[in-house]
């Protein structure tokens, strides 16, 4: 990957070395994300990238294994309203396919006493952290023929992480009654109370 352009539209041309100089102005990776979502650029089309669903990063049908380039684009990826995911610089945007989530939350974390005052911390595995909350909701979707749940905590945007298995059996075990009384389980963070499955 670090030896080959990145090939969007025709005739346009996103060089590794472009997209470095966008998201690492001084060549280094900083604990500061890019402003993606002030960067509009004119250029736009598609790229043969995908998210799998196990959070692994694939180009042209071939895994990218070098977890240094996976964080660099992670961190410059956008949702936007159309629904479709982009890989943002100032100067172009480039359509790549999730299969699910962008990212897998791999370590959950409580802060403070057990009850609506703790906070609840994701570690993804590109590296980013999410403290579920108001704006950082955490949710959890059930299959409607398997009852399979399929939980996911907001990140940064529209970006979402899936929890994995172990996460989630893990916040499982955090999980209390319903303040509401209803016959559902779920976790408090930062004050709010997420739903997260029935009781039964």
């Amino acid at each position: 990957m670090a030896e080959r352009d990145v090939k969007s539209s025709p005739g346009n041309t996103l060089t590794l070395e472009e997209t470095l100089k966008a998201i690492m102005p001084d060549g280094k990776l900083s604990g500061k994300l890019p402003p993606v979502d002030s960067w509009n650029p004119q250029k736009c089309g598609d790229i043969d990238m995908v998210i799998r669903r196990d959070g692994s990063w694939w180009h042209e049908g071939g895994r990218m294994n070098r977890e240094r380039m996976v964080k660099l684009f992670s961190r410059i990826l956008r949702k936007d309203e159309d629904g479709l995911t982009y890989l943002v610089t100032p100067y172009e945007k480039l359509a790549i396919e999730i299969d699910d989530a962008p990212f897998i939350a791999v370590r959950v974390d409580r802060a403070g006493e057990p009850g609506p005052e703790q906070a609840l911390a994701f570690l993804t595995n590109v590296g980013d952290v999410a403290v579920a909350g108001p704006d950082l909701p955490l949710r959890v979707e059930t299959d409607s023929e398997t009852g399979e749940p399929a939980p996911y905590v907001r990140v940064r945007g529209r970006l979402e992480a899936k929890l994995a298995r172990p996460v989630f059996y893990e916040l499982a075990g955090m999980a209390i009654a319903n303040p509401d009384g209803s016959d559902t389980l779920g976790v408090w963070s930062q004050g709010i109370f997420f739903p997260i499955g029935p009781a039964a």
